[in-house]
């Protein structure tokens, strides 16, 4: 009898690197996918499930249920969490179906669970300019914070993109700047003229004095970072955020690592941008996902018809 666990086990590890290789997908996304795709093998090898192709409808919706029920090892899932379970074995099954490894595809009538349309949460213009009038001074900490922040705002970039971002992505004379964005897809995106004010002055005036704090190992590993560290370092993630939170915090707004992201999609389509303009900006692969933004400006539009038409209230 064939090991199922075994053959399961590596038509996974074949999916995996079909994503990490054709598919480019970040590390900790990998990481989910793993995470996810191993109980589920574990679950049909419990169930004497030998191959792929043996897999029905019947045990996909059945390991939809139990994620959503729990056993006595794991937690019943949140509805978020079980859809992203089941769409890594939705891939998992067409990936299997398209590469013969099975013959059909069970997943195709499973539906992850419908989630609640939540809407992302944008500053309003006053609150993004309090933002961004923080950072004070002419200290290269004060200049690169500045800066950030005026990228963020000013190009509507991931946090990863921006701490991902090299000296020779950007281009101040044409105003433009390439971000590499998720899935190795690269797209150009012009810079506003605050935020090319405020790198150079920060490539001018900061970034040389905090390079010179850096080992000589240090400033080869940066790879010509934009957004530097106080060791002279690439600034991470983590250290981005922090710089956000802590402006945040001073201009008594709320924020989130996307904040800035949401906001600049947000006043762009409240100012007439088109939503596939939009889309391209934001490197989004499918318009779908950029039109929850439009959900944000259809409620601003209730609240001013509401609170400005005289016959919106009976």
């Amino acid at each position: 009898m064939p090991d199922a666990g075994g053959v399961l086990h590596r038509a996974v590890r074949i999916y995996l690197d079909h994503l990490t290789v054709e598919r480019g997908l970040a590390g900790n996304t990998l990481a989910s996918y793993r995470r996810d795709l191993t109980r589920y093998v574990d679950a049909l090898a419990a169930a004497g499930i030998t191959d792929l192709g043996q897999v029905s409808e019947a045990d996909v919706a059945g390991h939809l249920a139990r994620l959503r029920e729990g056993d006595e090892e794991h937690p019943p899932l949140a509805a978020a969490s079980a859809a992203r379970a089941i769409v890594a074995v939705r891939g998992l099954h067409r990936f299997a179906a398209r590469d013969g490894l099975a013959a059909t595809d069970p997943t195709r009538e499973v539906k992850p669970p419908a989630l609640p349309r939540r809407l992302p949460k944008a500053l309003d213009v006053d609150q993004v300019f309090r933002l961004l009038d923080v950072p004070a001074g002419d200290g290269p900490p004060a200049l690169r914070d500045k800066a950030l922040l005026e990228f963020l705002y000013g190009t509507g970039a991931r946090i990863s993109e921006a701490v991902g971002c090299a000296t020779d992505d950007l281009d101040l004379d044409a105003g433009t700047v390439a971000l590499h964005g998720k899935g190795g897809r690269t797209r150009v995106v012009p810079v506003g003229a605050y935020a090319c004010q405020a790198l150079q002055a920060y490539l001018v005036r900061g970034r040389p004095a905090l390079a010179a704090a850096a080992s000589a190992a240090t400033a080869r590993s940066t790879g010509g970072a934009v957004f530097l560290n106080a060791r002279g370092g690439r600034l991470s993630r983590q250290g981005a955020w922090a710089i956000l939170r802590e402006a945040a915090a001073r201009a008594g707004v709320p924020a989130s690592p996307h904040t800035l992201r949401h906001s600049y999609a947000t006043h762009l389509l409240d100012g007439g941008a088109d939503i596939r303009v939009v889309q391209e900006l934001l490197g989004h692969a499918s318009v779908t996902t950029t039109q929850v933004y439009t959900l944000v400006t259809v409620e601003r539009l209730r609240e001013i018809y509401a609170t400005s038409h005289p016959r919106a209230m009976a």
